[in-house]
């Protein structure tokens, strides 16, 4: 039997167990795939690097990896691939004879998701919310298709400015300005994305005055749960196309059953079963 699972907060409600099950057994395959939530366990973040040797040691093929430890897992990994180097963030993690290995697969995800849920959408400028993990590689994923002016924005001013200065070496030719999240100004933009936890479940809420979106703009989440958060329940009622996170959690997760298991997903049947879970 194969072993992985999802390392992060407040995970009780995610479809990962029920993606990467489901698919493993339409393969004829046995996994098992464990959440280990910090929150339910009451762990401290110091704990992280006892819980991936826990896993390693009770021979887990490796585990995907979620808020707020994208950035924080990887020092403590043998190595990182060409996926985690460039974006500076692990959402995947292979185990391989003892040796832990970072991936990240959400910028493919990201990137696929926005291909194929608004192939209309204009990508001249873009505003994204969120400059952690999850938005390192939403970053890298939006200027990879063409955005040509990115502005990020997040609470912590630094980390967004750092990640900016990342982008700025990988795609000289488009222009990626830092802003405080206080400082918002979406008039000028052709889409928005959300890359932050805001709008899950446990923690509600919009990461922007929704009253100021128009309706030539797009509007996407990465959040997955619930499917239609109240940013995007409120940019529809603005007449704003929308993109939920769906796309990019299914894809990912095809990415990471293929890292962690060496066997490859079928993203149309893991779709079918994301909507029957």
């Amino acid at each position: 039997m194969m072993k992985s699972g999802l390392i992060g907060r407040s995970i009780q409600a995610s479809r990962s167990p029920w993606l990467h099950e489901e698919e493993a057994r339409a393969q004829g395959r046995t996994l098992r795939y464990a959440l280990v939530d910090f929150d339910a366990l009451a762990l401290p973040d110091a704990a992280l690097a006892a819980q991936l040797a826990r896993l390693r040691d009770e021979g887990y093929h490796g585990f995907n990896v979620t808020y707020p430890f994208k950035q924080a897992v990887m020092p403590l990994l043998d190595d990182l691939a060409e996926s985690a180097r460039i974006v500076g963030a692990v959402n995947t993690v292979a185990i391989r004879d003892g040796r832990l290995t970072g991936h990240n697969t959400d910028m493919i995800g990201f990137r696929e998701s926005l291909r194929n849920g608004l192939p209309e959408a204009r990508l001249d400028r873009v505003l994204q919310v969120g400059a952690g993990g999850a938005g390192a590689a939403v970053a890298n994923a939006l200027l990879s298709l063409g955005v040509r002016h990115l502005r990020l924005a997040d609470v912590d001013l630094a980390r967004a400015s750092d990640l900016a200065l990342r982008l700025r070496d990988h795609f000289p030719d488009a222009a990626v300005e830092a802003v405080a999240a206080g400082q918002l100004c979406i008039d000028a933009v052709d889409g928005i994305v959300n890359a932050t936890p805001i709008g899950m479940t446990s923690k509600p809420g919009t990461p922007i005055d929704t009253a100021a979106l128009r309706a030539k703009q797009w509007v996407a989440d990465i959040v997955y749960f619930p499917r239609e958060t109240q940013l995007l329940r409120e940019a529809r009622a603005a007449g704003c196309a929308v993109l939920d996170g769906t796309g990019m959690v299914i894809r990912q997760a095809a990415e990471a059953f293929e890292i962690i298991t060496g066997h490859r997903a079928d993203v149309a049947r893991m779709t079918a079963a994301f909507d029957l879970g």
